[in-house]
């Protein structure tokens, strides 16, 4: 009876991460210039504001002329010039021509571009050299897209080439949701910064600066609450900091476990956390727990650096995307070709710190990296994947495909 125990008691991966995302709705909306836009996500769809381009314009260096005039040795008289910026402005006639530049407006009547290449000048006179199959080489008025034409929309996470397109569309700042606030808290008396000495049975503390790039990266600000000691009091203003802050989302590492010095939930719970679960069926990472305190979400992840990181990434990263109003919040499982044989897994669903290769024939495998033990960090560095196993999964075999994510970068 007691080897069930843990099926019974831990919640599963799943349930978690719904309960995490459970009533996660996109935060308030702001406008945001494009200097500052990247990343952000739309919070309307935008529409152009603006024909692109405006006219027709030329696409080359040439002449712009009637098509029905561009026959091989046609003398044809230029009549004048347009460059970007500079109409000609007057309608070209049977057997003139228009200098023209790349990005110049096609004059009126003209309906096909000779590439300078293409013919001979003498004076004001050229002489077409080659027949033209099809009128050629011009940039047609909303080619590209016309005034009211929606092409960001709603959800959409701006990268640097929307970025561009929304300038193009002559939009100098965006609606996009306000970017969620992400307080880090680190527990734990063995804790010192790097670069501080640190006294026998002490550790260099690490996670935070995985958790805030992971944090940065998804588009969230950040709020440092450093480091508190292993006490109820001393946690629970911390948590107060928060709060004050008006942080979106709480992640504390450490203190997660079932130890004396373990006061994270406890000092969670006196600041009138309303706790969701405690402890998952997931390796790396089952003493994790999660809880709100009104408007904040809270997320408690282990001490260990890898668990720290996993549960992380699992867990909170889909949280800042929902609050973010990304369309797409959840993580993209993939695939690829075991490199070597895996044993059978228990109840935990298992995530184990693993490289993607690609071969010569262009597969993909994956190798689990060494010693999964939670705490080394080397491995999760040299890591850029993580092979996902079920609860109870069977042995798989060398060359079978398995489930994986990839990490960031």
């Amino acid at each position: 009876m007691k080897s069930d125990r843990p099926r019974k008691t831990l919640t599963p991966v799943a349930d978690a991460l719904a309960a995490v995302l459970a009533g996660a709705q996109p935060l308030g909306e702001e406008t945001a210039d494009l200097w500052s836009a990247h990343h952000r996500t739309l919070s309307r769809d935008v529409p152009a504001a603006r024909t692109q381009p405006p006219a027709d314009m030329s696409a080359m260096d040439g002449y712009a002329v009637r098509f029905d005039d561009a026959k091989k040795d046609a003398r044809l008289t230029v009549i004048g010039e347009a460059a970007a910026g500079a109409p000609f402005g007057k309608t070209l006639n049977d057997g003139e021509a228009v200098r023209i530049f790349t990005g110049g407006v096609v004059p009126p009547g003209a309906n096909h571009i000779v590439i300078q290449e293409n013919v001979t000048r003498d004076g004001d006179t050229i002489v077409v050299n080659v027949d033209a199959a099809t009128p050629r080489h011009i940039r047609h008025a909303g080619i590209d897209f016309r005034e009211g034409d929606v092409l960001l929309k709603k959800g959409t996470r701006l990268n640097d080439r929307a970025l561009s397109l929304a300038a193009s569309m002559n939009h100098p700042a965006l609606p996009v949701y306000r970017r969620p606030k992400v307080a880090l808290l680190a527990t734990g008396d063995e804790l010192v910064m790097p670069g501080e000495k640190a006294a026998p049975g002490q550790i260099v503390f690490s996670n935070a600066y995985a958790l805030r790039a992971l944090a940065e990266s998804e588009g969230a600000q950040t709020i440092d609450l450093g480091l508190a000691r292993d006490t109820v009091e001393d946690t629970a203003r911390a948590i107060r900091k928060a709060v004050a802050a008006k942080a979106d989302i709480l992640i504390s590492t450490g203190g997660a476990s079932v130890g004396d010095h373990d006061v994270v939930k406890r000092a969670l719970e006196s600041e009138g956390v309303e706790m969701t679960f405690w402890q998952i069926a997931l390796r790396p990472g089952k003493p994790m727990m999660n809880g709100h305190l009104g408007p904040m979400r809270v997320i408690g992840v282990p001490g260990n650096p890898v668990s720290s990181y996993v549960c992380t990434y699992i867990f909170g990263v889909p949280l800042i995307r929902a609050l973010s109003g990304r369309s797409e919040i959840h993580h993209v499982m993939g695939s690829a070709i075991l490199a070597h044989d895996l044993p059978g897994n228990d109840h935990r669903q298992e995530y184990l710190r693993a490289r993607l290769a690609v071969r010569e024939d262009g597969l993909e495998t994956v190798a689990v990296i060494g010693n999964q033990d939670s705490s080394l960090l080397g491995n999760l560095a040299a890591a850029n994947a993580l092979i996902v196993r079920a609860p109870d999964a069977p042995a798989a075999k060398a060359g079978e495909r398995c489930d994986v994510l990839r990490l960031p970068g």
